[in-house]
């Protein structure tokens, strides 16, 4: 080897070298490629993948343990959603017969495109951005459109948090503080809050003391300090658990994964001791067969497919992208998939039986006022005494005895019946009034948690619960957001981090008005819904029909050491995408048929009332989802007409400790590269690592070894790389 070589330099020196591939092997001697990491074949192929593992590993983290993994994806996809929205979900389309359009869109369009995506993470090893510019780079505006979608959800679901801080500290009294309605005094008398009297203790807090909300959204109403010191305890939280990447938030998985099955393992125990919980269960399990043909049941289930294991958002890809190349992601799909269908059942069956002793109780209350107004009918001779069956006591009237003097009355007195203001108080009624979102979580639930002994310990737990599920999820969303961009434009990960939470907090802001529930809704319902069916259509096509899926499925026989089932092949290339594209549609007329809007709080009415929203906010509607999946198309556009290289055409090699590592250079395709692999530009074996999946129309496979006498590759040595020389 000729002295003055930059490789003999660089043996005496700590520098690193960057030189051009047709330099270096002008100034150098031949290799032993038998001896080389870049030899792929024969013998020396567990070397070699040893060597891209060494390599890999020298420049991404890797999670501590495959527990701390699971933990995380786990922590990811089970959220708030399965505590609040999926019991409403069945509460509202039937029951027991909601879990078979679930079970059914889980199967052929959950598991399979959550395997995909944690197959394409753990394969290409980077975040979203850097996984579709490989895979397809004319699609690579796919992962900043899921990087948007992240910051979107992320803006208002740590708000979410945020009222869970705020429900957390006010737990820590007893009475709770929305068990009972205010008094205020007017003059020398003493009287009852007139809206808290009009609804209820727990809506009037929530309402007025937590969000002191405003009567539109249109009325701002200025900041709630309350819930800006609590956004700002949240962000604080979601800082310090991410700002190390997988270092701390693998860490902080241990707890804020495992410690919300404590507490639903606990309430269900509690749950099921309660008087009236197996009504509740019973209500919720008795399936009403008519919804199962309901379109809208079908578009509600898969949409809570989506969000309910994170598909589209990013943060699967990235965390599976800290992965070893062998582990076996097609287990890890199956689980956490059924994890998270166990949780959303678990909270259900919790939800319904502390929803059903709350019903009994509201029901005696309906019994109790009503048979008041009957007492004050008899006194005053509205009512004659002989409709009233002779074994009925009033001072311990039972809900059947009720029942049967209402029945009576309403009978005798047919046309006078009506004024005469009785409810049938019937518990059915009750249960069948579903709550959904924060409505299930704020006030339904914690109204009922006010008639538990010990009730300020049961508060706590399940607030502290609620917030480390929303920081698992957190924790996901922030990866989606930063892995990709640390990746892809390799700027410091702490300092990144950080600004992210700073830019986030003061942009949340606009939650925290009291006019902030309001854009909750709408970026919660709207915002990122559409974009998000849009983003999973499109990763599913880029990988099944312009990658290939054949070729996939090879890549990940080599990658996991077994064939997955053929049962992928299909849900693939036709079942998935065909679902993908139905729904799509469906939402887009759903938003054109339906109006959007949100339920607003009237203070005047101490009730709700569905509002639309106006000209302005449907203008900033629009704009959120245009700019969440405007980037898809300009990358098209963009590379489409070589506006934007990919950098397929670019290779040189760099050299540290000894090793080589690909790196990124000026190297034209018509320049040294015909020197290196073949005579001709044409002839010349694609340069591409082996995990680069998009070869272009009409390449073959990097597995396909069919007419190559030299190993896999046509040739008798493999370039080293890690992805992030060609991103």
């Amino acid at each position: 080897m000729p002295k003055n070589s930059k490789v003999t330099q660089r043996e005496h020196s700590s520098e690193h070298v960057t030189e051009s591939v047709a330099d270096l092997l002008a100034l150098e001697e031949p290799v032993d490629y038998k001896q080389s990491v870049l030899n792929v074949a024969g013998e020396a192929g567990g070397k070699q993948k040893a060597a891209e593992e060494e390599l890999d590993s020298e420049d991404r983290p890797a999670w501590n343990s495959k527990l701390q993994y699971i933990l995380a994806q786990i922590g990811f996809s089970v959220g708030l959603g399965n505590i609040w929205r999926f019991p409403y979900l069945c509460q509202k389309n039937g029951g027991g017969a909601y879990l078979v359009p679930y079970l059914v869109l889980l199967i052929i369009i959950g598991i399979p495109l959550f395997f995909l995506e944690l197959a394409v993470g753990q394969r290409i090893r980077r975040g979203s951005i850097g996984v579709w510019h490989y895979v397809c780079p004319r699609l690579g505006g796919i992962g900043f459109s899921s990087c948007i979608v992240c910051l979107f959800v992320g803006l208002y679901y740590n708000v979410i948090i945020g009222w869970s801080v705020f429900y957390f500290f006010k737990s820590f009294q007893y009475p709770l503080p929305w068990s009972e309605c205010p008094v205020v005094r007017n003059g020398t008398v003493a009287v009852v809050e007139a809206e808290c009297e009009k609804s209820s203790a727990t809506t009037y807090f929530w309402y007025r003391e937590a969000l002191d909300i405003s009567n539109s959204i249109s009325e701002s109403g200025g900041l709630n300090w309350k819930m800006t010191l609590c956004l700002l305890v949240a962000w604080s939280i979601v800082g310090m658990a991410v700002v190390k990447g997988i270092q701390s938030s693998g860490k902080v998985m241990y707890f804020s994964s495992l410690f919300p099955y404590v507490v639903l393992a606990c309430f269900l125990v509690r749950g099921l001791l309660l008087r009236g919980a197996v009504d509740g269960i019973l209500h919720m399990f008795t399936p009403k067969l008519d919804k199962m043909l309901d379109p809208q049941v079908w578009r509600e289930a898969a949409t809570q497919v989506f969000f309910a294991l994170g598909l589209g958002f990013g943060g699967v890809i990235a965390f599976s992208s800290y992965n070893k190349q062998d582990n076996n992601c097609h287990f890890d799909a199956a689980l956490v998939s059924f994890i998270n269908f166990f949780t959303s059942v678990l909270a259900t069956l919790v939800v319904f039986a502390v929803l059903g002793f709350k019903a009994n109780i509201m029901n005696e209350k309906c019994v109790v006022e009503n048979a008041e107004k009957i007492l004050g009918y008899l006194n005053t001779n509205v009512l004659s005494r002989d409709l009233i069956p002779p074994h009925v006591n009033f001072s311990h009237l039972t809900t059947k005895d009720y029942a049967e003097m209402y029945n009576v009355i309403m009978t005798v007195k047919e046309n006078q019946f009506s004024a005469l203001g009785l409810n049938p108080c019937l518990l059915e009624d009750e249960l069948n009034k579903s709550v959904q979102g924060t409505g299930l979580a704020f006030i339904a639930f914690t109204e009922a948690m006010t008639h538990f002994p010990a009730s300020p310990f049961w508060s706590v737990m399940f607030f502290l619960m609620l917030i480390n599920l929303g920081l698992g999820s957190m924790i996901g969303t922030m990866a989606g957001i930063t892995t990709p961009i640390i990746d892809t434009f390799k700027v410091p990960k702490e300092m990144f981090t950080v600004g992210c939470c700073v830019f986030a907090f003061f942009v949340g802001l606009l939650f925290v008005q009291r006019s902030g529930n309001y854009f909750v809704t709408m970026f919660d319902d709207y915002s990122a819904t559409l974009p998000l069916t849009v983003i999973v259509i499109l990763e599913n096509i880029a990988v099944a029909w312009i990658y290939g899926t054949k070729k996939f499925m090879q890549e990940l026989t080599e990658m996991l050491g077994f064939r997955p089932y053929r049962f992928y092949f299909y849900m693939w290339k036709f079942v998935s995408p065909l679902c993908m594209a139905v729904l799509t549609t469906a939402s887009i007329i759903q938003l054109g048929v339906t109006p959007p809007g949100y339920s607003a709080w009237i203070k005047e009415e101490a009730a709700e009332r569905y509002l639309y929203f106006p000209n302005w906010a449907m203008a900033l509607l629009i704009t959120l989802i245009i700019v969440a999946t405007l980037p898809i198309p300009v990358v098209f556009v963009l590379r489409h007409f070589h506006l934007l290289s990919d950098g397929s055409n670019t290779l040189s090699v760099s050299y540290k400790k000894g090793r080589m590592m690909k790196d990124i250079s000026n190297l034209e395709e018509n320049d040294e590269t015909r020197f290196i692999l073949s005579k001709v530009p044409s002839e010349a074996p694609s340069p591409m690592p082996t995990h680069r999946s998009y070869l272009g129309p009409g390449s073959t496979s990097p597995l396909d070894t069919s007419g190559n006498p030299n190993g896999r590759y046509g040739s008798g040595y493999l370039l080293a790389s890690t992805p992030e020389s060609e991103l």
